[in-house]
């Protein structure tokens, strides 16, 4: 073998699992033929071989969906192709409820795959037996029916990706163990094996449990933790047939399929068992961990009352296989944020087999694109930071986010674990004035206030949460008089150096390059014409910006802004999240407080609007930035993180005088989409353009040397109308509460889903923006003269389009 070992690729993939075999299949079907694959065992021999191989279609996210809508396609065409069985069936798949709760679940899923195109069907209980006669449903509120999901053998399905690879020139060898990743000057150059080096232009880290370990040979982090997973194989058993569909019992954490004649039997027990805390064994191939009946008994007591026939029937073998999770639940494609050229498509928590064929696809095109293709954020690897690789952190964290493939999908639900984790200065003074705590990118927000006598805690519910009137006491308080948002989770970076204005100014749609102390809002967009991101610009010298952007984009927004900065420009970026705190002072009676903490001019003409300026705040000196998310007049305070308490005590002492309230990020979510205001994530993406945002204002298509993003912005523009947008509603009825998700109708056809909702308490009913998609267009005769509503868990509500904000006192769109 020595002699035939390559010394060189265009791209080395390391793991050969199905990710992996995916990923080389896809390279080659693009035309990439210089590839080799290297597995340290054989292939499929880690977790791949002894996954349970269900493929259920259905996500949150509608691309995450369309990827494994593609997987579902390949595998079925796959053996026409090589020649190799896969053992795709499509066999469907039934869900079924215990609780009313997991009903609306159920519904609001139907409604979620009609907006996405999936095929679906709420059934009672009996035609949920009808399909899988081997189940007890006396304790069943209803179900639904996916024709479109399957099953596959995961082993098959890897050789079968493994050989249609090899037939386009692809080099897979097995046994071969990579003991170093070569690096030269921030790009990948190529791996180190026991069996010699190979060069390389790309290398793709896909190996699986051992992801981690390979990314940290060359400073990548890869946050992932085993967990040992379980499940049972039965012997034949009474009603159980061939073409049995897959079926799934979340409120058991339970799921089922059919395996020559018997069952298989697993699930996802909301306390995991975490494995592998000294790293994971090299040769752990084709291997199992002890059987674990203490462990497996919660989802053993849920199948013998699903299923009264396990009581009596054999268990032929009982698997404990470890398998990799994420701190979040969703696996991680992309290029490192760390290493040029070094690509990472490993953590699938149990979800490999459906997404490797959607995901092998987008990380090749990727790869040959040298950018997503299509908006990847909730998978994206970027989204997660250097301390999310904390080990202890990922034991701990690892021990939930398993248990949540089957948890109760609450509207804003929070993870408990490994919390708290990164800190404001405030922390502990919110705490004291009875904050219920979230979080985002690690940093605990606060995202309601308790009164006295309430307990700051977060009763889930589909309906009306028990903070309700708590965000109407802060929106009111916003609207009227004034609030205090602690927003020192901002991301920011500050970018310097003397070609800093012409380098950002080529990365940012609007102008920038204007006068010191003025701020700018802009989108970083693709070549598309889609968001990358949505920040704040501010220019505080000729040669030096500060960029305040969404808490979860600090990896993001520098990676991307870092990949197209020219190698010769002279400019730097540094992330100062931590340097600064963020205060965000928002209402009518903002400038009041203000006024008596400093010496500076705050009048309309002294300190007009997108204004920056370096202040006394009491003892403090500090950044203002009079801008605002809420709709009203108002400062963000950026505060050197020593002065950020002072600065927040001397407010609250005047502040007591003009009603100074403390206020958290529902209230904040909710007076922005009161205004119609976009985010990033939400309503603006990769895959949405500023016109279609409705954001036009905020583009300089006319800047002497243009920006990223132009041309496609043109062609837009010459087009005309967009097939979608993104477009402003409220329910007429003033009782329903809409989460995000719903299907929008106009003239009872689907039409959209809702991106963003929250109860608009100063209009006193929900409000959402929602992304519309017509293919003929959406303009405004489209939304005019249409009967638009909003499903909500199988219920049809009249909604009103809003073409100028839904609260906008003045009438007219004004810079408060």
């Amino acid at each position: 073998m020595a002699q035939n070992f390559p010394t060189h690729a265009q791209v080395v993939i390391v793991g050969g699992g199905i990710i992996g075999c995916s990923v080389a299949y896809h390279l080659t079907k693009l035309g990439w033929t210089d590839v080799v694959l290297l597995e340290q065992g054989q292939l499929s021999g880690g977790t791949t071989w002894h996954a349970a191989g269900l493929v259920g279609q259905l996500r949150s996210h509608a691309n995450m969906t369309s990827l494994i809508k593609y997987s579902t396609q390949l595998y079925s065409e796959l053996e026409a192709e090589t020649g190799l069985a896969t053992g795709w069936k499509n066999c469907g798949s039934v869900s079924v409820a215990r609780s009313a709760d997991r009903m609306t679940v159920l519904k609001r899923t139907a409604a979620s795959a009609r907006a996405q195109g999936v095929a679906i069907e709420v059934i009672s209980p009996k035609e949920a037996q009808d399909l899988w006669p081997v189940m007890a449903i006396d304790d069943l509120a209803g179900a639904v029916w996916l024709p479109g999901d399957g099953k596959a053998n995961p082993t098959d399905l890897t050789q079968s990706l493994a050989k249609g690879a090899r037939n386009r020139g692809a080099r897979i060898i097995e046994r071969v163990r990579v003991t170093g990743i070569s690096v030269a000057d921030g790009v990948v150059t190529g791996v180190e094996t026991d069996q010699g080096t190979i060069s390389a232009e790309i290398v793709v880290n896909c190996a699986g449990q051992w992801a981690r370990k390979v990314g940290l040979m060359c400073g990548v982090s890869v946050p992932l933790h085993s967990a040992e997973h379980m499940y049972i194989v039965t012997g034949r058993i009474e009603g159980v047939h061939p073409d049995l569909p897959v079926m799934r019992d979340p409120d058991g954490y339970i799921y089922f399929k059919e395996e020559v004649g018997g069952l298989v039997m697993g699930g996802f027990e909301p306390e995991a068992k975490p494995w592998g805390m000294k790293g994971i064994p090299d040769d752990f191939e084709f291997a199992l961990l002890p059987d674990d009946w203490d462990q497996f008994e919660i989802l053993m007591q849920s199948a013998l009352q699903r299923v009264p026939q396990l009581a009596t029937a054999e268990v032929k073998k009982f698997y404990n296989g470890p398998e990799s999770f994420t701190p979040d639940n969703n696996f991680m494609l992309g290029e490192a944020p760390e290493l040029k050229n070094f690509y990472v498509g490993a953590g699938f928590n149990s979800m490999g087999i459906a997404s490797a064929g959607g995901a092998g696809r987008a990380l090749a095109e990727w790869i040959v694109n040298g950018a997503p293709t299509m908006d990847l954020w909730p998978v994206d690897i970027r989204r997660f930071a250097t301390f999310n690789n904390n080990p202890r952190w990922l034991h701990d964290r690892v021990k939930e986010t398993l248990g949540l493939h089957y948890a109760m999908p609450w509207p804003n639900r929070e993870l408990d674990t490994a919390r708290p984790f990164r800190r404001s200065p405030l922390y502990d003074r919110l705490a004291a004035k009875g904050a219920c705590f979230g979080s985002k990118m690690g940093w605990e927000r606060a995202n309601w206030f308790a009164t006295e006598g309430e307990k700051p805690v977060t009763d889930y519910a589909f309906g009306r949460q028990n903070w309700h009137e708590a965000v109407k006491r802060e929106m009111t308080a916003t609207r009227e008089a004034v609030g205090i948002f602690d927003q020192t989770s901002f991301a920011k970076l500050l970018i310097q150096g003397r070609d800093a204005a012409v380098t950002l100014n080529r990365i940012c749609a609007a102008d920038i390059d204007v006068a010191i102390g003025r701020s700018i809002y802009t989108g970083l967009l693709n070549d598309r014409g889609g968001y990358e991101s949505d920040l704040t610009v501010m220019r505080l010298a000729t040669d030096r910006f500060l960029l305040v952007t969404g808490s979860a984009q600090a990896v993001h927004d520098a990676d991307w802004i870092r990949k197209n900065l020219p190698a010769d420009a002279h400019v730097s970026l540094t992330d100062v999240t931590s340097a600064y705190s963020v205060l965000a002072l928002m209402g009518p009676k903002s400038r009041d407080i203000l006024t008596r903490l400093t010496s500076a001019d705050l009048s309309n003409e002294g300190f007009p609007f997108a204004t920056i300026r370096e202040i006394d705040i009491g003892y403090a000196t500090a950044y203002a930035n009079r801008m605002t998310y809420v709709g009203e007049l108002g400062w963000e305070l950026i505060v050197p993180t020593e002065f950020a308490v002072g600065v927040y005590e001397a407010l609250h002492d005047v502040g007591r005088d003009f009603g100074l309230t403390d206020c958290g990020y529902y209230a904040l979510e909710a007076l922005r989409l009161e205004k119609g205001y976009r985010a990033w994530s939400r309503e603006l993406t990769p895959d949405i353009t500023p016109y279609e945002a409705g954001l036009g204002f905020a583009v300089s298509l006319d800047k002497p040397d243009g920006f990223i993003g132009r041309e496609a912005l043109v062609a837009a523009k010459t087009k005309g109308t967009s097939s979608k947008r993104i477009v402003q509603f409220t329910v007429d009825d003033p009782l329903p509460m809409l989460w995000g998700g719903e299907l929008i109708l106009r003239d009872g056809q689907p039409i959209g889903e809702v991106r963003s909702a929250a109860y608009a308490h100063t209009l006193g009913r929900s409000v959402a923006l929602a992304i519309v998609d017509n293919p003929a267009g959406v303009d405004r005769a489209f939304l005019e003269t249409g009967r638009f509503e909003v499903e909500l868990a199988g219920d049809r509500f009249a909604a009103t389009v809003h073409l100028s904000p839904a609260y906008d006192p003045k009438g007219l769109r004004v810079k408060v």
